[in-house]
């Protein structure tokens, strides 16, 4: 890298890598798929006649928006013959992430579950303006559609979003609140603790990916899930410890087992209580949770 260090494709490359990286994660919930995305972008930035680009960041991400499309097409039939649920890959990330409220919301694993839901462009659109702020006619660019129909789809997709989208937010501290309780009863195997601290119609989801046992589909509801939970690591009596840390912008447990990591859990909170519980254990999905990821909306 150092004896292109002064080569202005380069350069350029390397001062958006970190927004470009945030909206393919966005856009993808893997950052095994993301990081393809932005290999797949820088050769083809490589090729581009500088000279003709009027705005270089734009340019960059438009070629990322339609990578990540095509990636996110090719995603879909592996999704459907994934073993159980599929979350997204959940990343280690720094204090400033949890600071930036609108950051931190948009890659929470509650919003991010709620993309799923949208077709390709639709999350493309929707992340791309409601998250990132790009202009109708640059969208309208990266998704081959016109400005008005690119406003048509935004808007859908922002209905969308705002009818299953967390209905309160909750601060960081609070989170963190209802999560340290949570690790107390989970760590001592606390039933009653437990039930304390989940909502009513709590909805546990996991996902092992078939390489790690999860539940086959989600449990609903405070004694089922806590049950569950405690059913779960009662097997591993005083071998399992949890860590408080920040993933995806907003506080989250990391599992381990003798030592190991396990999985990382990630929560929802309403109310004062965790009304959505997501347990990462694919170890195909974990490799991001010990040393931080740079996410940024700039």
């Amino acid at each position: 890298m150092s004896a292109h260090a002064t080569d202005p494709a380069t350069g350029t490359f390397i001062a958006h890598r970190n927004l470009l990286f945030t909206v393919a994660y966005e856009m993808l919930g893997s950052a095994a798929d993301a990081e393809d995305v932005l290999q797949e972008t820088w050769l083809r930035w490589a090729e581009v006649d500088l000279s003709q680009v009027r705005d270089q960041r734009a340019y960059l991400v438009r070629i990322t928006t339609r990578q990540s499309l095509n990636r996110l097409r090719a995603m879909k039939r592996r999704k459907e013959a994934y073993v159980g649920p599929w979350l997204p890959e959940p990343l280690l990330t720094a204090p400033d992430v949890a600071e930036d409220v609108e950051l931190a919301e948009s890659v929470s694993m509650a919003l991010m579950l709620v993309l799923e839901t949208l077709s390709p462009t639709e999350r493309a659109v929707f992340v791309l303006r409601e998250v990132f702020d790009v202009g109708y006619d640059e969208i309208a660019a990266a998704v081959d559609k016109s400005p008005a129909a690119v406003r048509q789809i935004a808007h859908r997709a922002r209905r969308h979003v705002d009818a299953r989208r967390p209905r309160e937010v909750v601060s960081s501290s609070e989170t963190r609140a209802v999560l340290e309780s949570f690790k107390r009863a989970f760590e001592t195997g606390d039933l009653q603790g437990l039930l304390d601290v989940l909502a009513p119609e709590v909805v546990l989801v996991g996902d092992g990916g078939g390489v790690k046992q999860a539940a086959p589909r989600p449990v609903i509801g405070a004694q089922k899930a806590g049950r569950f939970i405690l059913g779960g690591s009662g097997k591993f009596a005083g071998r399992l410890s949890s860590d408080l840390t920040l993933v995806n912008g907003n506080p989250a447990l990391v599992v381990r087992l003798d030592g190991e990591i396990d999985g990382v859990m990630a929560i929802r909170v309403e109310a004062a209580r965790i009304a959505g519980l997501y347990y990462v254990r694919n170890p195909e999905k974990l490799s991001r949770v010990e040393s931080e990821t740079t996410l940024t909306l700039r």
